[in-house]
């Protein structure tokens, strides 16, 4: 699994925000919205994470708390864009269909509509299920702290497999399964759940427990786990978890408090921007999207 950014699939050329400023009438948070999950998806297609048009992430509209955004179901990740996206409630009607003909995954409204529901805290969710992932998922002995990355994700839940997601039964197993605190929930024999407050700290998540994951399954590959070397999650969790939330920048005189994954997304997202894909990301140190 990749973890570094492998470059752009075909179809890259495709503007993130392409939301048209004549005609819409959306209101300046759901632009917002719509251009952060745009930039997200195409994030994890730069990193390799997808699989063709599988697995969806989603985002709670700050204005209309019962509403979300989700990708259009027969998109390649490198083909969303901002005004592609579908808005949806938590019934499952569509209130927006974007700018495709495409619905929405089933699956992908079990799972999202559950948790939104249950974890107001929760307004970005992504469900991924790379081989790593997968693999990890299969094990008994779940993820393993063996790893600074297994670390910093916190404490992690664990969902059973019970099929594919399209049994709306499931979503109260769902939520009691993820619990009122966790922000990342193994689906076993499945794949992998992250979630944030915003975007960015949604991916501050999901980038780690990739790395984690990766790591297990490799150290598993030379070694028994009885030879591995298991860290103390609690003892270390003032050093590592919660480390990673805040802002550690040193040396500079009016510096910018950055939030959980802020940084590092805003890095991620310039080089979109410097390849003339038009995020529309609002950023914090827009100085840098210039540099060379």
């Amino acid at each position: 699994m990749a973890t570094t950014m492998q470059g752009f699939t075909a179809g890259h050329n495709c503007c993130i925000n392409d939301i048209k400023q004549e005609t819409n009438q959306l209101s300046s948070d759901e632009k917002l919205s719509r251009c952060k999950l745009a930039t997200l998806f195409r994030i994890v297609d730069y990193f390799g994470w997808t699989q063709t048009i599988y697995n969806h992430i989603s985002v709670r509209l700050n204005d209309c708390r019962d509403q979300y955004l989700v990708n259009p179901f027969g998109l390649l990740y490198n083909e969303v864009s901002a005004e592609k996206l579908l808005k949806v409630n938590m019934e499952g009607d569509v209130l927006g269909s974007g700018s495709t003909t495409l619905g929405f995954n089933a699956a992908g409204f079990v799972l999202h509509s559950a948790i939104h529901e249950a974890r107001p805290d929760v307004n970005c969710i992504i469900h991924l299920h790379t081989s790593d992932v997968v693999a990890v998922s299969t094990m008994r002995c779940g993820l393993l702290p063996i790893s600074q990355e297994a670390l910093i994700v916190g404490d992690v839940s664990y969902h059973p497999y019970e099929g594919i997601l399209i049994d709306e039964q499931e979503m109260k197993d769902i939520q009691d399964n993820l619990g009122p605190n966790n922000k990342v929930m193994i689906l076993e024999n499945h794949g992998v759940v992250a979630c944030g407050s915003t975007v960015e700290e949604a991916f501050h998540y999901l980038y780690h427990v990739m790395i984690a994951c990766t790591t297990q399954v490799r150290a598993l590959s030379a070694m028994s786990e009885e030879k591995l070397i298991l860290l103390d999650r609690e003892k270390l969790k003032s050093r590592t978890e919660e480390v990673a939330k805040v802002d550690v920048t040193l040396g500079v005189k009016q510096c910018v408090k950055w939030g959980i994954g802020e940084m590092q997304f805003e890095a991620l997202a310039r080089n979109f921007d410097r390849m003339g894909l038009n995020t529309g990301y609002p950023y914090r140190k827009p100085e840098l999207v210039q540099m060379s």
